[in-house]
């Protein structure tokens, strides 16, 4: 059964870290859909669809979330509150990243098909 959990400040780099190399870094195509929700946005953007996700970092000197997508990076500035949906294995299948600004952005990650 998955898991909700807020994922503390101080804990996001190596969080991140750990998550990457356990389940990104062995060149199989996980996929993500990125949206922002509210906020100054002007509504809801829709900023990537099952696109590659390489890799998932968190910059403390930018105050930065990263997601390194093969279409090229996104990041999520000043997080307030990032909450990610665990699997028992730890795998990320979802990520709520809340901004100063109140806006939301929303991250599913699919899970590559065993042998693709």
């Amino acid at each position: 059964m998955s898991e909700t959990k807020r994922i503390a400040q101080d804990q996001l780099t190596r969080y991140f870290d750990a998550f990457s190399k356990r389940f990104l870094m062995d060149d199989s195509p996980e996929a993500a859909d990125v949206e922002v929700v509210g906020g100054d946005v002007g509504g809801d953007q829709n900023v990537a669809s099952r696109v590659r996700l390489l890799g998932v970092d968190y910059d403390p000197h930018t105050n930065a979330l990263e997601l390194e997508l093969e279409s090229g990076d996104h990041r999520a500035y000043n997080p307030r509150e990032v909450w990610a949906v665990e699997e028992p294995d730890g795998f990320i299948s979802s990520l709520q990243i809340v901004r100063d600004d109140g806006a939301k952005e929303l991250v599913n990650i699919t899970r590559a098909a065993p042998g693709a």
